[in-house]
């Protein structure tokens, strides 16, 4: 994710993965599943981290506008269908997992497209 940032923005690669700083500026990272087994992608599938973070997802999609939305990989793209894409930004890639990687995610330019937008709505843009 860093390297995308790095390439998209001309942001440096930080010396930490400390990501305070986008977190105090408002940006969420949310998995559709939040745990899983050691080695094992998409164990805890299925066990209701699906419906909570639907809820998290409606929740904000219910009370915010000019949201961007950055959908990586087909778990998250199916949460997509939560949020309004005429008030909102809906950006999807593939999962930028080392599988995957390369088949999309290097290269989609979320984060200045998502600067773009916030900056098109009056917004400030995040310091990625």
């Amino acid at each position: 994710i860093f390297k995308e940032v790095a390439d998209d923005t001309g942001t440096p690669i930080p010396a930490s993965g400390n990501l305070d700083r986008w977190a105090e500026q408002g940006v969420l990272l949310l998995n559709s599943v939040l745990t899983v087994r050691e080695h094992e992608a998409a164990s805890h599938a299925g066990r209701g981290w699906e419906t909570f973070t639907d809820a998290v997802v409606r929740a904000i999609a219910e009370r915010k506008e000019g949201i961007v939305y950055m959908l990586w990989g087909s778990y998250a793209q199916k949460k997509g269908a939560i949020a309004d894409p005429q008030r909102n930004l809906i950006l999807k890639a593939v999962h930028p997992s080392p599988l995957s990687v390369y088949r999309g995610f290097f290269g989609c330019r979320h984060f200045s497209r998502a600067n773009d937008y916030l900056r098109s709505i009056g917004k400030e843009p995040i310091v990625w």
